[in-house]
């Protein structure tokens, strides 16, 4: 069963850049409800759309037996106004009013509720790792308008981020043509983006699990990258970080987009969300 297209704003004009799409396992699950995963694509914050990853979605839901939520966000245009154009944290802000939505969300009309809002889990790839954890660890001094209610907050049990851009400087001082691509234009024009990196917030609680997956084959995004926000968390969880944060950088190969697509990284993401909580 799916759902698709639903709005999370409450804006009388459709706007296709805020809605989500709704996977239920099927068989519907019968009883209790099922937690809810969330899988946020990347695009380096101005492309992409929810409708790409719909095998994603299926694949995730029929390995779990989680309902899949996949939500669009505003992307920063790919040609820029002279004056004005969309740029960060708003595209954190949407994912934010969206997680925000989904929690309160009694389900489509007839339908009734399909997952229990107080068991979230999230996925970030690529770009959109950057906007989960400017929301989960603490941006407040950067983007305040990040900062999730309690109620989001505590839903989150566990975030798995792949292939995820973290340190905006450390990135370019290997690709330097990013900067023009879609660094500037999505956090403006700096000497340094240090300020962004999310490798300097710090922990609002410790109840979250993490898993960070980065593919030996990746050529868009390095493993530094990977490895600063496992060393990061790692310093943040102190002695329970073996319990908290799983790194997993052995297993895939494929390219930066590709590893989505393959059996493995829903095999990957399975395995620790349905891992023991702690």
């Amino acid at each position: 069963m799916e759902f698709t297209s639903i709005p999370y704003t409450p804006s009388l004009v459709p706007d296709a850049l805020r809605e989500f799409d709704v996977y239920v396992p099927t068989p519907s699950p019968q009883g209790t409800l099922p937690p809810v995963l969330v899988f946020v694509h990347g695009g380096a914050w101005r492309s992409e759309d929810k409708a790409d990853h719909s095998l994603l979605a299926r694949k995730l839901s029929a390995a779990t037996q989680f309902v899949v939520a996949v939500p669009n966000y505003r992307l920063t245009p790919a040609k820029l106004p002279s004056d004005v154009h969309f740029h960060h944290p708003g595209h954190a802000q949407d994912l934010l009013q969206f997680l925000v939505f989904l929690i309160a969300w009694n389900g489509p009309a007839g339908a009734g509720p399909l997952y229990d809002p107080n068991s979230l889990y999230l996925i970030g790839h690529s770009c959109s790792a950057h906007m989960i954890t400017s929301i989960f660890l603490d941006s407040s001094l950067v983007s305040p308008s990040l900062t999730p209610p309690s109620t989001v907050f505590q839903a989150v049990k566990a975030v798995v981020m792949s292939e995820g851009i973290y340190d905006l400087s450390l990135l370019l001082s290997t690709f330097p043509a990013y900067r023009e691509w879609f660094i500037a234009p999505t956090f403006g024009q700096h000497e340094s983006y240090h300020q962004f990196s999310t490798t300097n917030f710090s922990l609002i609680d410790p109840h979250i699990r993490w898993l960070i997956i980065h593919s030996k084959g990746d050529t868009l995004v390095d493993l530094p990258q990977s490895e600063a926000m496992y060393k990061h968390l790692c310093n943040l969880y102190g002695d329970d970080a073996a319990a908290r944060v799983r790194f997993n950088a052995n297993q895939l190969d494929g390219e930066h987009n590709a590893i989505v697509r393959s059996d493995a990284y829903v095999a990957i993401v399975k395995d620790f969300v349905l891992g023991p909580e702690i």
